[in-house]
């Protein structure tokens, strides 16, 4: 009987050490099992994939879409809408948003709290467009799915909000981690994407669940990259003029994707219709190329490995932006990471093909061009160059890739977010329902440290009316606020206010005659001299950064920090003033 207790005080401590902003080894328990979860989870969703696609595609290749008839390459994805439109059909709004812009958003606007129907909604619907062969990636999915398994795995606990967002980015790293093998380049982008932030604490347990989750991938799916990178070489220095200006060409393509997007999403149709219209408009296209369909991964080792002709390469580039922009604003789930590496590979492998014909003696494979332009591509559609130049060096394996790939990469994000003024693709998407993902550092301090480790333990609680004794005696804990209640708490007293009066009270008395009746007359603690401030609830997993919205939209000065499961009845467990967040940031400053 004794058990039970025990483990809920070892729960209730560790919730409270998670509540500091430096509470390390518990967020590196937390990276764990949030990299073990998501490991698993996307071994799982790999395999509803793969397993039927392979038994369905020719050669069992769950990525051979162009070995099937045309006829087939036709109707598969027009199937895989109508079943997505049947799916979505049944599902409120709210839970029709799925990827990693969803992520975004509810770390920003909700604290890291996923719903657990949108994780049943991605992992399904992403089943289902990339079996049908959508121009779409799996690694958006695979975000969403990690990062929402890792948050309700946090709810579940009732963590802290603070810790919840780590455990959010822990998801996000691992999933990147588990899908292309590439653990650093799933920290960057968890820290760069996501959370939008770099802290040593906040590294410490992305890094742990990366790596868990590769490790699970690694024992399913073997080593090896998501792709087959041959020994790449940069000619000569000369070739770097070349290399800027295909850096400048995906700059202003990554432009043309996001803005496609844009225009998509916003088009004036019901959701069933746009779904419908890229559906079919697939269909089409992959009769004629093929190399649509899916995410594109087969056709990027074919382009490293020089396989396709410049005019495959022609045809492609502009079918897959634009279709994959349209599937993207059409709220197709899946991804677009997987596509934007092909786009820049496409793009990049036109570069080396030129570079070859005008510098045939001294020039890069088109392969190499081509890995350049997949890091720059996926670096200015995301505007996270760290996180592709990480990729880049991750797949490659290879460290002569980097000057020239620091080059394209960086050249290609000015040219979209300077030149033609795009922000990144999850950014365009929420501005476009109105949503701005953007902190200041303050908010992102606030963010760091739940309320319970900084709330104030040191008070009592006293109704209204008290008489003269109760009011002493409960001043013998010596706290430092008195909760006044009427019928449930509205304002807090200075502790020492109240002994001052209490004190004149008594000196009073003894210069009177003293009147047996005195200690029975009720104080009416609204009502006597002291500073008071009115008060409001707060859940106790909230950060200081809800206090502190909480204080300005109610206009009080001070919180009470109580349970969320029953506030009418759970106890208060502490107070939270104005003051108490003013200081902890300036002393962090």
């Amino acid at each position: 009987m004794n058990q039970q207790p025990l483990l809920q005080r070892l729960l209730q401590r560790f919730r409270h050490q998670l509540a500091n902003v430096d509470a390390l080894p518990q967020l590196a328990i937390l990276g764990f099992i949030a990299g073990l979860f998501t490991g698993i989870v996307i071994v799982l969703f790999r395999a509803a994939v793969e397993i039927p696609l392979s038994l369905f595609l020719p050669f069992q290749d769950h990525e051979n879409f162009e070995g099937i008839s045309p006829l087939w390459r036709s109707i598969l994805p027009c199937l895989g809408v109508i079943a997505l439109i049947v799916l979505f059909s049944r599902l409120a709004t709210q839970h029709r948003k799925v990827g990693v812009a969803h992520v975004i958003e509810r770390l920003n606007f909700h604290q890291g709290h996923l719903p657990w129907k949108n994780f049943f909604s991605q992992f399904f619907g992403g089943v289902i467009a990339l079996m049908s062969g959508q121009s779409c990636g799996r690694e958006g999915p695979a975000v969403h799915l990690g990062a929402a398994g890792s948050s309700l795995l946090g709810q579940w606990l009732k963590l802290p909000n603070n810790s919840i967002r780590t455990l959010v980015g822990c998801g996000s790293a691992a999933a990147i981690a588990a899908g292309f093998n590439t653990p650093m380049a799933g920290v960057i982008f968890a820290m760069e994407v996501i959370m939008m932030e770099y802290t040593i604490v906040g590294f410490t347990p992305v890094i742990i669940a990366s790596v868990t989750a590769a490790v699970v991938s690694q024992l399913v799916y073997g080593a090896e990259p998501a792709f087959i990178v041959p020994q790449l070489q940069m000619g000569s220095l000369t070739e770097l003029p070349l290399m800027i200006l295909e850096a400048v060409v995906i700059g202003s393509l990554a432009a043309a994707f996001i803005w496609l997007v844009r225009f998509f999403y916003q088009l004036k149709f019901s959701w069933w219709q746009k779904m419908l219209t890229i559906g079919f408009t697939t269909g089409i296209v992959s009769i004629y190329i093929p190399e649509v369909l899916g995410i594109g991964y087969d056709t990027v080792n074919e382009i490293l490995v020089g396989n396709l002709s410049w005019q495959l390469l022609l045809l492609l580039l502009p079918c897959k932006l634009i279709v994959t922009a349209a599937a993207c604003g059409a709220g197709i789930p899946g991804g677009i990471i997987g596509p934007s590496l092909l786009i820049g590979a496409t793009f990049g492998a036109l570069t080396g093909l030129a570079s070859f014909t005008l510098f045939p003696t001294n020039t890069a494979s088109e392969g190499f061009y081509a890995m350049l332009g997949m890091g720059a591509m996926m670096g200015a559609v995301l505007q996270a160059p760290l996180a592709a130049l990480i990729a880049v060096l991750e797949l490659t394996q290879n460290p002569n890739i980097i000057l020239p790939a620091m080059l394209v990469i960086v050249v290609a994000n000015l040219t979209s977010s300077e030149i033609f003024k795009q922000p990144s693709i999850f950014t365009a998407l929420l501005k476009a329902q109105g949503l701005d993902p953007t902190s200041d550092p303050l908010s992102q301090a606030l963010r760091r440290i739940g309320v319970a480790s900084m709330m104030d333990r040191r008070f009592i609680r006293l109704p209204r009316q008290c008489n003269y004794d109760d009011a002493c005696q409960a001043l013998e804990s010596q706290p430092m606020w008195v909760v006044i209640d009427e019928k449930q708490p509205v304002a807090i007293l200075l502790a020492a206010d109240l002994a001052r009066y209490l004190e004149a009270k008594r000196l009073s008395k003894s210069d009177e005659t003293e009147n047996p009746d005195d200690n029975d007359a009720l104080l009416d603690l609204l009502a006597l001299p002291g500073q008071r401030k009115d008060i409001m609830p707060l859940y106790i997993q909230a950060t200081l950064q809800e206090a502190r919205e909480k204080l300005k939209q109610t206009g009080v000065e001070a919180l009470y920090i109580q349970n969320v499961g029953a506030p009418l009845i759970s106890p208060i467990n502490g107070i939270l003033t104005k003051e108490d967040i003013e200081r902890y940031y300036h002393l962090k400053k």
